[in-house]
């Protein structure tokens, strides 16, 4: 779980200074930066949260 918040928190400090980047640059690239890093954040949660539950199913069967 220690990793899970280190990555959660590496990806919101990633996110975020990708949108200030874009405030500050008008740059566009670097909310799709953002929005790639918020993506592949969400997609490793879901996978890890479905292996979890798997497991919890595992141990009740």
């Amino acid at each position: 779980m220690l990793f899970l918040r280190i990555v959660g928190i590496l990806a919101a400090i990633a996110i975020g200074a990708g949108i200030i980047s874009f405030l500050f640059t008008g740059d566009r690239r670097y909310l799709g930066l953002s929005w790639r890093i918020a993506k592949y954040a969400l997609i490793f949660a879901l996978v890890l949260f479905a292996l979890l539950a798997l497991e919890r199913l595992m141990v009740i069967f």
